[in-house]
């Protein structure tokens, strides 16, 4: 059986921690498939469609990887794509209650089970806030975004 992990997050932008995230992943398991998840909540600064197109432009040539959007539950999301696993990304301590508490409530709810990688120490100042300040203030993000995400 396929071992595959769901990688869920809004992604605006995919950075490369999430780059680094997803190709150690693929040292663990078979497959990842980067679920994009809308979230009405958020205001984001790249078009849903534009994010989608970026990451699958990124990984165009490595069929273990797709790319797709949601709009449910993740743990229902992972269950419709047969994911086993959730693959998330610990930057800080800071992160590190929140997942365990996601980790917590899928697992109870659905019997899936998430790993958490630690991100690398030369990327954990990178998140897609930070991407999108620089961004909104006409700065190069060159050195936090993958070269076929920004270029269209």
């Amino acid at each position: 059986m396929k071992r595959t992990a769901l990688f869920p997050g809004t992604f605006d932008p995919f950075t490369v921690g999430h780059q680094s995230l997803v190709d150690r992943g693929l040292k663990l398991v078979d497959e990842i498939i980067i679920a994009i998840g809308i979230n009405e909540g958020k205001q984001s600064y790249f078009p849903l469609e534009e994010r989608l197109a970026a990451v699958q432009r990124l990984y165009a040539d490595d069929p273990r990887i797709r790319a797709e959007v949601y709009d449910t539950l993740t743990i229902d999301f992972a269950e419709k794509s047969g994911a086993r696993f959730i693959l998330r990304g610990i930057r800080t301590v800071n992160d590190f209650e929140y997942e365990k508490s996601m980790a917590d409530v899928n697992r109870a709810l659905s019997g899936i089970e998430t790993f958490i990688l630690f991100t690398e120490p030369r990327l954990t100042h990178v998140s897609s806030t930070i991407v999108r300040d620089l961004l909104r203030y006409g700065k190069d993000v060159s050195a936090f975004v993958p070269a076929q995400i920004l270029n269209k």
